[in-house]
Parts: structure tokens; C-alpha cells; sequence
């Protein structure tokens, strides 16, 4: 019998079992890996004694594919996948997206346009009596009335959309529990209104002592200020420890979103961790070539959850928390000892990270009792006199695991926040992040470099990445390597202007960096950034921000990152003459771009200042190829 949960009715009876407990549905194929939320869910519930089948991507036009276990005696719980539907279908530009790793085959079109919903929806359809239990990014992030870039509308709340019982919020794992423990106990769905993590809906206004109130869905549905502040709102309750529930009325019904759940204690997530994992994708899909997201998580391990360095245009805080939790070393080096027993294992752990890999700790002691602080930032856009920058546990188990027999090589791939290394006062850790744990390249984001526009990111000052930039170039010389920095660049991000770009454009040729991809700012759901986007406003000032928003502003800004591009020319030129930039056109030296053919400023420049450099990086280090980043 195979090691995986059944996804089919053979399967299951194999298990000699007549029905499952819980049916599992999820935009994604089945791998069963860590790095998979339904996974983890989906391992938890059977460790806690549970039957539990997978449907995977399931057909969506009809409901046989929903109906392969019979009906569930407790639950379905339904995710979208990994990330987002939408994200998954579309580029940032709206363009049908022709792959999809998450998928066998690498084969796009396998999920519907707003999983989460369809998929809900066609469950109760089956079985209008069974609990439905929506979660995952996708309901994470849309918990709330919130702005939908696809439909360039607000639509209301995910739970409303979809029709389920109960929506999960956050990483999952103590509300399902909890949810699946009563359920079994014969209690009634719609009596679980006090399960941290979850929201519910409520037909009447609900009195909780200390709740707060934001505008209603029709309110923030028609006016962008009210908006911005509902958000706001919405935003600073979501710490786990200070955060308070938060209603929002759609129609006759109240969305009651309960505080966040407690994040898991170093124990409770090296359970978590530990739970029997086939760490691969289930063997049908074999034939079609396999699920290409596993490449980059097989022989990789997450060591990590949270990030305090909540950036604006990222979901994190909102999702996983801004407060760091870890596994102990002796968690991770027993998963790595088991990865290093695997036939595919040729040496090389590919990533010990996280989402941000070198936070291994709280960033101040004050947030365990207090919680984290509401309308500030611990890194931006300066540190925070109280953060506790420390790398010493983080290094001792990247020794340890490089101690291991049968490692070659442990390698940082998942991203290093380079403000927070900086604050660091023992150098050992980028010492030997430099020497041993780069694999050539190594890839950080200081995003942009005006000052401005990484204000509303939410990043620090381009001088702290200039200091960390010079320093790992220096370290890299001292160990004999040839490494890069492969720096990740976003264009049209709220706040930045034509002029912004230009300052990035210029800082690239000044420093002889040369992206071979960049990032449009993406507005997902639930974002600081795309409530920016949206609203034209800062939630935390309620000041106007400029947003670029005209195709044609964002190409130009786009293709001034890449100004050097021929196929580029045209719309840096565009831009250079909206940004009051035309000396920017010509042979001279500090010219981004040459002049037409034929015009006075096509004289022959001295050899130095026309000569194509054929390098990237810092000036200071040559590399034959061009390097950028791929989101």
C-alpha cells in the first residue's frame, strides 16, 4: 500500500476504509512535502487518528471528482494551492500564464479562476449537509472585503463568495485541530464562533468585549478612504498576542474574524515537520512527467515561519505573522540526516531558509508578552533601537548540517535579509555565508533605490544594501570565489514616479548592474501595497501616494530597469522625455541611452565612455553573463 494519503476510492479501500473522515481539496497536484499547506494538514489530521483523502485539482465542471470518497462523516477542507488562483493564472500585466508548476505536467489550467470558491461551492452542491471548511493563502488573504486587481473591483469577503461554514486563516494547524475535534465530538458547525484563527458569519451583530468595528463591505466597496482605514484596521489586529477580533458587515450578515491563533511552539513545529511525508509527488503523476515545484523543495528544509520584516507588498505578516517561530537543530539535522538517505540526494542541501532564512529568533524580547508593535517596523526605514540581531544559532546549525556525512554542499537560496545581517556586530555569520553557503549567486532585494518609493515598500535606505554590497564583495575576494549579488528589482510600486525609475535606471549603470528580469509590482489581496494601489492612499497617514497605473507608464518605468536592452530603447527614450531627462540621451558617459541615428548628439564618444561593459555586479567583481531575478 502506498505511503501517501488515498486520492482515489481503490485507494481508500485499500486502507480498508468505507468513507473518509475529512475529503482534502486543493488547487494544487498532490506532494506530499512540508512546503505544501494541505500537506501538513492533511499528515496532522491522520496523526491525530483520522481518515483523511486528498482530491487534487479536482474537475470542477461536475462533481464526480468531489464525490470519489462518498460523503465525508466530518468535513471538507479546501485550499486554492500554494498561491493564490489568480496569481497562479496571471501575470501582473493580466496575461493568461502558459504553465503552471504547481501542476503535472507543468500543465496550466488545471484550477479554476478563484479555487477557493468554486471549489466550496461545488462541495456543498454534493453535499449540501456536510461542513465546509475553506483556508490556505487564497482564503487567508481574501478573509475581508478586499480589493480584487483581476476585476479592478473590491468584492466581498471569500466566506461570503464561496457559501462555507468556516474560513481558517494563518497557518491552520491548532484551528483545524480544534475544528476537527469537535466536529467529531457531534458538535454543530455553526456553533464554533469562538475558534482563534477562523471567521465566521454571523446574522447578527455579534457583542464581544473589545471587538472592533471597520466599514462595511458596501461602504469600502464605494469609497477608497473608508477603505484605507477599514484596512488599516483590519492590519493592526493581526498580531496574535495584542490583535482583537474585528467585524465587518456584508449585506444582513457580520464577518467576525476571531484574534489569530497562537503560532506554534518549537515542539508543537518540529511535530509538524516530523509528520511521515512522502517528501514527493504522489507516483500517477509520473506519466505526464511529474510536478515541477518539487525541484526546488526536495532537498531543501524550512527551518523557519514568520518575518518581522514585513514589507509592504508582501502577504507574509498577513498570513504567517510577523513573529518568528523555529525548529530546534536537532529537528532539522534529523530531516536532513533522512534527506541525505534518499536515492535523488547527490550532496547538496539546495536551501536552510524560511521566509527570511536568517531570522531564527524574535526581533526583540518585548514581543512575546506584548506583542508585536502596531504602526512601526523593525528594520525599516531604519532598525529599531530594540531589535536583537544574532546569528549564532543560525550559524551553529548551518555547521552542524555541513558536518553531516554525505553533505557536500549546504547552500542559502530563499532570500537573506541583508538590513538585518548588517546589524549583526560578529562578523562570523557572513564569513562563512560568503564562503560556504552561496552557490555562485546569491539573491537579496533592495527593491529600488529612491527613498521615497522604499518608504511605501516598506524597505530600508539603498545605503544599507550599498554597505552590505561592498562588504560581501570584499569577503568574496578575500576567499578566492567568484560570486555575484543578484539584486531583485520592482518597477511601478506605489509611490514611484517616472523620475523615481530614472534614479534606479541611473544607480544601475553607475554600479554596473544589469538585471536580466524584473518585477512589475504585483497588487494581491491583502497587501499595505495594493490597499495603496487601490485607494491612492498610505493607510498608516491617510496622505495621498502616486500610483502608476496607465500601461503605458508602467512599461516605460519597467524598461528603464533594463535600459540597456536595444529592444528597450524606444520606451527609455519615451520615459527619459516625460521624466525631463533628455540629457540622459546621447554618447556621452552618463547617458543611459544613444541618440537616433543622424541627430547632433550621434558624435563618436571617446572609447572609454562607449565601450559595452559585459559584466554585472558591483564594479568591483566581472561575471560573463547578465544577472536578474525571476518572481
Amino acid at each position: 500500500m502506498s505511503g501517501f494519503l488515498p486520492i482515489s476510492k481503490k485507494e481508500m479501500e485499500e486502507r480498508g476504509w468505507d468513507a473518509v473522515d475529512f475529503a482534502c481539496v486543493t488547487g494544487d497536484a498532490y506532494v506530499d512535502h512540508p512546503s505544501f499547506g494541505m500537506a501538513i494538514l492533511s499528515r496532522l489530521l491522520e496523526d491525530e487518528g483520522y481518515r483523511v483523502g486528498i482530491i487534487a485539482q479536482p474537475d470542477w465542471r461536475s462533481g464526480r471528482d468531489f464525490m470519489v470518497f462518498g460523503q465525508p462523516k466530518l468535513g471538507f477542507l479546501i485550499n486554492g494551492g500554494n498561491i493564490d488562483s489568480m496569481v497562479a493564472h496571471y501575470t501582473a500585466a493580466r496575461r493568461r500564464r502558459s504553465t503552471d508548476a504547481y501542476s503535472p505536467g507543468n500543465k496550466a489550467g488545471l484550477r479554476p479562476d478563484r479555487a477557493v470558491t468554486v471549489y466550496a461551492r461545488k462541495a456543498r452542491e454534493c453535499y449540501p449537509g456536510v461542513p465546509v471548511i475553506i483556508g490556505g493563502l487564497e482564503a487567508s488573504l481574501r478573509r475581508f472585503a478586499h480589493y480584487d486587481y483581476w476585476d479592478d473591483k473590491v468584492r466581498p469577503s471569500v466566506l461570503v463568495d464561496s457559501g462555507a461554514d468556516l474560513l481558517s486563516y494563518g497557518m491552520g494547524e491548532r484551528q483545524t485541530l480544534e475544528i476537527a475535534r469537535r466536529l467529531a465530538a457531534g458538535e454543530d458547525i455553526a456553533s464554533m464562533t469562538d475558534i482563534r484563527g477562523t471567521c465566521y458569519l454571523s446574522p447578527q451583530p455579534p457583542s464581544i468585549p473589545g471587538a472592533l468595528s471597520c466599514a462595511s463591505y458596501e461602504k469600502v466597496a464605494e469609497n477608497r478612504q473608508s477603505y484605507a482605514k477599514a484596512f488599516l484596521t483590519q492590519f493592526n489586529e493581526q498580531d496574535a498576542i495584542s490583535g482583537q477580533t474585528v467585524i465587518q458587515k456584508h449585506g444582513e450578515r457580520y464577518l467576525v474574524q476571531n484574534p489569530p491563533a497562537l503560532p506554534l511552539e518549537q515542539e508543537e513545529l518540529d511535530r509538524v515537520f516530523e509528520l511521515p511525508y512522502e517528501k514527493y509527488y504522489h507516483p500517477s503523476y509520473e506519466k505526464v512527467g511529474g510536478v515541477p515545484a518539487i525541484e526546488e523543495v526536495e532537498f531543501s528544509i524550512i527551518h523557519n515561519r514568520g518575518c518581522f520584516g514585513n514589507c509592504n507588498f508582501c502577504s507574509i505578516a498577513s498570513h504567517q505573522g510577523r513573529r518568528v517561530t523555529c525548529r530546534s537543530m536537532d529537528s532539522v539535522l534529523r530531516e536532513a540526516e533522512k534527506m541525505t538517505r534518499n536515492p535523488r540526494f547527490k550532496g547538496y542541501i539546495h536551501d536552510v531558509g524560511g521566509p527570511t532564512a536568517n531570522f531564527r529568533r524574535p526581533s526583540c524580547q518585548k514581543q512575546l508578552k506584548a506583542g508585536l508593535c502596531k504602526g512601526k517596523k523593525c528594520l525599516a526605514p531604519r532598525p529599531c533601537p530594540a531589535l536583537e540581531a544574532d546569528h549564532s544559532e543560525y550559524l551553529e546549525l548551518l555547521r552542524r548540517l555541513r558536518a553531516l556525512p554525505r553533505v557536500k554542499r549546504v547552500f542559502i537560496r530563499s532570500g537573506i535579509r541583508f538590513d538585518y545581517l548588517m546589524e549583526d556586530k560578529n562578523g562570523a555569520f557572513f564569513e562563512e555565508l560568503v564562503k560556504y553557503h552561496v552557490s555562485g549567486q546569491l539573491k537579496v532585494a533592495p527593491e529600488h533605490c529612491s527613498a521615497p518609493v522604499l518608504d511605501k515598500m516598506g524597505k530600508p535606505h539603498i545605503e544599507t544594501y550599498d554597505r552590505f554590497s561592498k562588504k560581501f564583495y570584499e569577503l568574496t575576494k578575500k576567499v578566492g570565489k567568484e560570486q555575484y549579488l543578484v539584486p531583485y528589482l520592482m518597477s511601478s510600486h506605489p509611490g514611484s514616479t517616472m523620475k523615481d525609475a530614472v534614479t534606479v535606471a541611473l544607480y544601475l549603470k553607475r554600479h554596473n548592474v544589469r538585471p536580466e528580469q524584473v518585477q512589475d509590482f504585483y497588487p494581491t489581496p491583502g497587501t499595505v501595497s495594493t490597499c495603496m494601489f487601490h485607494t491612492g492612499l498610505d493607510p498608516f497617514t491617510m496622505e495621498p501616494v502616486y500610483v502608476p497605473k496607465d500601461p503605458s507608464e508602467k512599461a516605460m518605468q519597467r524598461a528603464l530597469l533594463q535600459y540597456y536592452r536595444p529592444e528597450n530603447r524606444r520606451l527609455v527614450a519615451q520615459a527619459l522625455r516625460a521624466a525631463g531627462r533628455e540629457d540622459l540621451i546621447g554618447a556621452g558617459a552618463q547617458c543611459l541611452i544613444p541618440p537616433e541615428p543622424g541627430s547632433r548628439k550621434a558624435a563618436p564618444a571617446p572609447a572609454a565612455a562607449v565601450k559595452k561593459s559585459r559584466y554585472s555586479g558591483s564594479g568591483r567583481q566581472k561575471k560573463k553573463t547578465d544577472i536578474g531575478r525571476k518572481r
